[in-house]
């Protein structure tokens, strides 16, 4: 079987319809319909039963992706094999947002180096609407988001909390956005915290998906936004930035995920010094609380921890 045909059926699974699907390959709605309907013949069954609301897998296609999902990371893991660079016996593909890799998986990196000297790693950055789809393809091993999705054969843990706070250039700014505000998308749930914390507030002159662009932004113009604390810890430190007094904060869960039945030791070892590396306190003292508005920390996600029993 044609593993383009297994990775076109499970971007569908993960995407919800073919047009969503299409748009992530970067092919036409046709050449993804083509596919399933080449994948159906060869299986002699329905896998997907179309409706108004998308797409929806059938019993067939509830039984089919687990075998998808196992054929296409066998496959992703035999090319993993085959180009090892020398001198090593394995290699590790670790995806993770840019904030997480500031100040947490920076330092993951030369703990993981040391502990498995023989493991080559590629990092990688990207969203989680990236990083979820290379790991159910198997062309990552593991993910480091704030908002991943339960999807069979994968573990999900929470490794910390991370805590958004307001921070600003200004020593005495307004605890709200005002002219100079960067809006940084943390994702959904800070989108809907922010929404309900601020119900007036119109929108900013500038998004950044990335926070590390947001702080230098900031950092270099002026202006204020939201930020975890462990980062922006050496600007406050500074007085370079300052805590905006009276301002909500946002609690944000970081989760690792990966395969549950890889069986690999590496991988195994990698998330273990990842947690040990979470439990760890800041090197830094992190400031007190300033008065902040009631009720800003967010509903923990339904894709806790409780997913890695799945």
């Amino acid at each position: 079987m044609d593993t383009e045909l297994a990775r076109t059926f499970l971007t569908v699974v993960e995407a919800g319809n073919f047009i969503s699907a299409a748009e992530r390959l970067h092919v036409s709605q046709s050449t993804v319909s083509t596919r399933i309907h080449t994948l159906e013949q060869q299986l002699g069954c329905i896998l997907f039963v179309r409706n108004k609301a998308g797409t929806a897998l059938t019993a067939a296609g509830r039984q089919f992706q687990r075998h998808a999902s196992t054929l296409v990371r066998t496959v992703a893991q035999a090319r993993h094999d085959i180009g090892i660079p020398d001198g090593f016996r394995g290699t590790l593909v670790v995806g993770g947002r840019i904030g997480l890799w500031e100040e947490f998986l920076l330092h993951w990196l030369p703990a993981m180096r040391k502990a498995e000297p023989a493991i080559s790693i590629r990092a990688e950055s990207g969203l989680e609407p990236d990083i979820m789809p290379g790991l159910i393809e198997g062309r990552i091993d593991i993910g480091v988001m704030y908002t991943p999705q339960s999807r069979p054969g994968l573990k999900v843990e929470q490794l910390f909390e991370d805590r958004l706070v307001m921070v600003s250039t200004a020593r005495r700014a307004a605890p709200e956005p005002q002219t100079g505000y960067v809006y940084v998308d943390w994702g959904p749930e800070f989108d809907a915290r922010h929404r309900a914390c601020f119900p007036n507030f119109g929108g900013p002159a500038l998004t950044a998906n990335i926070g590390w662009l947001g702080l230098r932004h900031i950092l270099k113009n002026g202006g204020s936004g939201y930020f975890p604390m462990r980062i922006v810890l050496p600007d406050l430190a500074e007085k370079r930035l300052h805590l905006v007094a009276g301002a909500p904060e946002f609690a944000m869960p970081a989760y690792v995920v990966y395969p549950a039945d890889s069986g690999r030791e590496e991988l195994t070892h990698a998330v273990a010094i990842m947690h040990r590396l979470a439990a760890q306190p800041a090197k830094a003292d992190i400031p007190a609380k300033v008065p902040a508005k009631p009720a800003a920390k967010p509903a923990r996600t339904t894709t806790r921890a409780e997913t890695s029993r799945n």
